[in-house]
């Protein structure tokens, strides 16, 4: 079967994606739509984890969304963030996004490469910090086991939370493959179409743990990224279409 359609379960892109060239290229519809969003806590549902925002000195930031939400509580309960805080980012890019609620050269961050595990040296050279980490209502298995082996203290903020998205207005079947990013999006399409059956619905998925929840519900995943062959999810979509197409 040609694939002639894609839903891509991520909001629509910028002009430059790589998806609207290879739409082009390989004369196919590509539509978005994200089949997740994520929706703040307010500060009574903080209160409840018993967090006060004033007893932390450092603050661990893994995504911009952890960000926005940090700010926004922090605002919301009326605690000024001391310039004196120390802020640990994940990556470059999020680092750089703390630009959007503070002061960022008179500041001190730090930051890693790209993964949490990145972040062992910096917990080693900032031992004493107590350290907050804002997160969604799905947090990494990874992260609590690196925390705590780099011996430093911690607590962990439920700030924001991954909801699935309505999408009864969608026709699931008019698309010849359905790509996912994430174990919530699988979550979302047997939520949304409780009926569904992949048939001939080829499935693309990034990432194992994607693979894995895609699997658990009985999907076959027909293609997957990153590979070293295909380390982006458009090259191998583009790779199996092409295979497909011929």
């Amino acid at each position: 079967m040609k694939i002639k359609s894609i839903l891509v379960s991520q909001p629509p892109p910028s002009e430059s994606s790589p998806y609207l060239e290879m739409a082009k290229k390989e004369k196919i519809k590509i539509d978005f739509r994200p089949f997740i969003h994520v929706e703040g806590l307010d500060n009574k549902e903080l209160r409840t984890q018993k967090i006060d925002l004033s007893q932390f000195t450092g603050i661990i930031f893994t995504s911009k969304n952890a960000i926005d939400h940090y700010f926004r509580l922090a605002e919301e309960m009326r605690f000024s963030v001391p310039d004196s805080m120390r802020y640990i980012c994940q990556s470059e890019a999020i680092a750089n996004y703390l630009q959007k609620h503070i002061v960022y050269r008179k500041r001190k961050i730090s930051f890693g490469e790209k993964t949490f595990a990145d972040l062992a040296p910096l917990f080693k050279k900032f031992p004493s910090e107590k350290y907050l980490l804002p997160s969604s209502d799905v947090l990494s298995p990874d992260i609590p086991v690196i925390l705590d082996k780099a011996n430093v203290e911690w607590t962990r903020a439920i700030m924001y939370r991954t909801v699935c998205s309505d999408l009864t207005d969608i026709t699931i079947q008019d698309y010849d493959m359905l790509v996912f990013f994430s174990p919530q999006g699988i979550k979302s399409l047997h939520q949304n179409f409780k009926d569904f059956k992949q048939g001939d619905t080829k499935i693309a998925v990034f990432g194992p743990t994607t693979q894995s929840a895609a699997e658990e519900t009985g999907l076959m995943v027909n293609v997957m990224a990153p590979t070293k062959e295909t380390p982006s999810m458009t090259m191998a979509i583009e790779k199996y279409i092409r295979n497909m197409n011929k």
